[in-house]
């Protein structure tokens, strides 16, 4: 199928994992591919840079590979040839409460829910059939909605506890453990924890950690970035890197042009090759929150008051499920939140190379309103110190960057939305618009291939996965 004597099969406009995803399987199928990256690396999300003192490697943003060890396109790689060692904690993410209660996710769901008192058999039956069948579920939901399910069944149940709200799902525990515990981590959905669908999200999450224990890379998370540009490279295909790609002319002719970008970038370089009525449908695309996110070089462990943070490689920071929800919704309705809800990340926990011997790094986010250009530092740090007292007094430097920030070190944060569209009912179905394949365009050649593609967000590599098929099957054709 190669057009390598003839010109160049495919041209890449980005180089996030879904991207680099796309490449390799476009290169591996025989194809000539070439990347083109804005930044002076390759990465996206996937960046490890020394943000604060010598000897502190921060990433830039994605830490938590919740979905590298069971992703359909990572678990193809051999990623530990390819120089990829992941490192799980003890425990995956642990919540928090007043009073140095903590409530964790741990192990095995028999492990979990013994931790959760009377209400163990509730998480017991909520989450088992679905753990037990994680390669099923991870594998559908991963694909376009269009695909059929592998189990039904299972499919059937993960529909009809996911669809509801978060609200709605922790009404099926008494305590407020196992409440806060499903209400943060249903919080990743970043959207009231009113609204439908939520629940799925933190349902889907809480299975990958029994499943895949939510591992950190070791070294950082650019190793990985390194791992697929090595595999890449073997294959044939090329990365250019530091060059922003403003319009179409300025991409190499080829037979198919794929964008690892937001929609808005897709319609400025190409708009004058889109269909209108995609155009249309692009515009009614909607952005979810941002994040301002805090990195910190410590001078040691951060002093959780509940034990059981200081083995959790994620805590979730934000109170009782009443708390975490008022945030969420004082987001929603364009309020910076006086006690937010914020995501803590501690990878030196089971990664020493993060930071010199003794030391720690961490980082923290919060979700803020679309474009904020507010520092929440204060109000991030104000929520770590009163689950962990003393942790102001180990900070030894911080890095800062606000929602409005983000988006102009990363063009495809837009308002500083870092999962590439609101996590809404409609953009979970139609994403990035409404089509049967969504990754193409509607113009011969041109696709999309991020992140505002389904199945959406994280480092899974499956958005480029699907657009790379269907440029495969549209070559065929246009073969036949």
């Amino acid at each position: 199928m190669s057009g390598r004597a003839g010109g160049l099969d495919v041209a890449i406009v980005g180089s996030g994992p879904n991207g680099l995803a796309a490449a390799l399987v476009l290169a591996r199928a025989g194809l000539s591919v070439e990347v083109y990256e804005g930044a002076a690396t390759a990465g996206g999300g996937c960046r490890t840079e020394a943000l604060t003192l010598p000897g502190f490697e921060h990433d830039v943003c994605s830490t938590i590979q919740s979905m590298v060890p069971l992703s359909p396109f990572f678990r193809e790689l051999d990623l530990e040839a390819l120089g990829v060692r992941l490192r799980t904690p003890e425990v995956a993410f642990a919540h928090p409460l007043d009073g140095g209660r903590a409530a964790i996710v741990a192990g095995t769901v028999e492990d979990t829910a013994k931790g959760l008192g009377g209400d163990g058999g509730a998480y017991s039956r909520l989450l088992e059939p679905l753990v037990r069948n994680s390669d099923a579920v991870v594998s559908t939901v991963l694909a376009p909605l269009r695909s059929l399910p592998k189990r039904p069944l299972v499919m059937a149940h993960f529909a009809r506890v996911g669809t509801p709200s978060a609200a709605r799902l922790v009404r099926r525990f008494s305590s407020e453990e196992a409440k806060s515990l499903l209400g943060g981590v249903c919080a990743h959905a970043m959207q009231p924890l009113e609204r439908p669908l939520t629940a799925a999200f933190g349902i889907f999450l809480t299975l990958t950690a029994h499943a895949g224990g939510w591992p950190v890379v070791e070294g950082g998370s650019a190793r990985l970035i390194v791992a697929l540009e090595t595999a890449l490279s073997r294959a044939g295909g090329t990365i250019h890197t530091g060059q922003w790609i403003t319009k179409l002319s300025d991409l190499p002719p080829a037979r198919a042009t794929l964008f690892d970008t937001s929609p808005e970038t897709l319609v400025a370089v190409a708009g004058e090759r889109l269909p209108a009525r995609y155009q249309r449908g692009i515009a009614r695309f909607r952005y979810g929150p941002g994040i301002c996110k805090v990195d910190w070089a410590l001078s040691g462990p951060v002093p959780w008051t509940a034990p059981e943070c200081r083995r959790a490689a994620t805590v979730h920071v934000g109170g009782s499920f009443g708390e975490v929800a008022a945030a969420e919704a004082d987001v929603a309705a364009g309020r910076h939140p006086e006690r937010p809800f914020c995501l803590v990340v501690q990878s030196s926990l089971v990664d020493a190379t993060r930071a010199p011997a003794g030391q720690s790094t961490l980082w923290a986010y919060c979700h803020v309103p679309s474009g904020s250009t507010v520092d929440v530092t204060s109000l991030i740090e104000g929520q770590i110190e009163r689950f962990a007292p003393g942790f102001k007094d180990l900070v030894l430097a911080r890095s800062t960057i606000t929602a409005e920030e983000s988006e102009r070190q990363n063009p495809n944060y837009v308002g500083g939305d870092i999962n590439g569209g609101a996590g809404t009912l409609r953009q979970t179905i139609f994403r990035p618009t409404v089509r049967w394949n969504p990754y193409r365009t509607g113009a011969p050649g041109l696709y999309l291939c991020s992140a505002s593609t389904s199945p959406g967000g994280g480092v899974h590599g499956m958005c480029g996965v699907g657009a790379a098929r269907a440029v495969l099957d549209d070559l065929r054709r246009r073969r036949s």
